[in-house]
């Protein structure tokens, strides 16, 4: 026989355990003689140790609370002088590529000076940046991050 004559698919048949004492693997079926591995139900997983402390467990975590949450977007009060609108939003900001995206929450953090009156419609902005758009005159308004279109509503409207 040759190794490309060989017949790749398996013809052994799967074995049929506990189906009496002369089937071979009858009684027990494999499993030995009581204890938890012998029994039927959930088997305990990869890390189970006998009860014993298992190794994940007993290993030193890293220090600190893993938070799930998306950090704002930082964008910095100087760079507000470059916009021609009075207006600046979430969408202003990421067309003038100063944010990732415009559905997550932005906030302005004081750097540099301000030099014009601007409308500032976003999540949120330091304290000193708001004392600096209204010493300026124009305003700060605090609102909820835009919500992205689900594709399905856009197909249904068009």
């Amino acid at each position: 026989m040759k190794y490309n004559e060989l017949s790749l698919e398996s013809k052994q048949n799967r074995k049929r355990v506990g189906r009496g004492i002369s089937a071979g693997q009858g009684k027990t079926a494999g499993r030995g003689t009581k204890g938890q591995g012998a029994r039927t139900g959930k088997k305990f997983g990869p890390k189970f140790m006998g009860g014993q402390l298992p190794l994940v467990k007993a290993t030193p975590k890293q220090k600190g609370f893993k938070s799930g949450r998306t950090p704002a977007q930082v964008v910095y009060l100087d760079t507000l002088n470059s916009f021609k609108g009075s207006v600046i939003d979430n969408k202003s900001l990421f067309e003038a590529r100063y944010v990732a995206t415009p559905y997550h929450a932005i906030k302005v953090i004081a750097r540099g000076e301000l030099t014009k009156a601007i409308t500032l419609r976003v999540q949120g902005a330091s304290k000193s940046v708001q004392a600096a758009i209204t010493a300026k005159g124009g305003t700060f308004e605090k609102v909820d991050a835009p919500l992205k279109a689900s594709t399905k509503e856009a197909e249904k409207n068009s």
